[in-house]
């Protein structure tokens, strides 16, 4: 049987450690982070650093190259050993007091406790434009100076012609019934053959 291997995970931060190497980079001017990315209390100086996002102790902060420890990318203890390279070791320039940067930070504390909630003023709500057939049918519909109860004007209009059709047909019934011969006085003869005018000579 085989030995099994355990996979091996991210060392613990010490906030001290002999190494004398450094980084090429830059050194990085704490003055240029925010005050919640970086602890002065000699207790436990350390920053977030810049490349891997984890909390990384400060070493030799009473020193004149103060340097992040080397360290791992992940969690101590519980994520993968990758090593990160970009940031360990990396020189810190020390140009904030520990007094100026807790007043920077109760400032910012006290500023974000008082911030009152933004109202959410909701957009009224559009109605939609309507379509091209909705518009004609509205303007097919009665108007103010012929009510209808909202009807149609089509309706309106059969409903007006079903309550004369019955007096009109009257009317054609005895215009149909006069007496053959007889003619409106003033109007003049109608012809009962077709004309064929003829073409002159030329």
């Amino acid at each position: 049987m085989s030995a099994l291997t355990l996979e091996r995970t991210a060392r613990p931060r010490r906030s001290r450690t002999r190494s004398q190497s450094v980084n090429s980079r830059p050194a990085l001017t704490l003055s240029t982070l925010k005050p919640h990315q970086y602890d002065l209390r000699p207790a436990c100086a350390s920053l977030i650093c810049p490349d891997c996002k984890t909390w990384v102790p400060i070493t030799s902060l009473q020193t004149k190259k103060p340097k992040l420890v080397p360290h791992d990318t992940g969690r101590a203890g519980k994520d993968a050993a990758v090593r990160c390279r970009l940031g360990s070791n990396r020189l810190v320039t020390i140009n904030v007091t520990a007094r100026k940067w807790e007043e920077r930070l109760t400032d910012g504390n006290s500023e974000t406790v008082h911030r009152r909630r933004t109202t959410v003023r909701r957009k009224p709500k559009v109605a939609p434009a309507p379509a091209v057939s909705q518009i004609a049918a509205q303007k097919q519909t009665a108007t103010g100076d012929e009510p209808g109860n909202g009807r149609p004007l089509w309706m309106l209009r059969e409903m007006k012609w079903a309550s004369t059709e019955s007096a009109v047909r009257d009317a054609d019934t005895r215009r149909a019934q006069l007496p053959a011969g007889d003619a409106p006085l003033g109007a003049p003869p109608v012809p009962l053959k077709t004309l064929h005018p003829e073409r002159r000579a030329s």
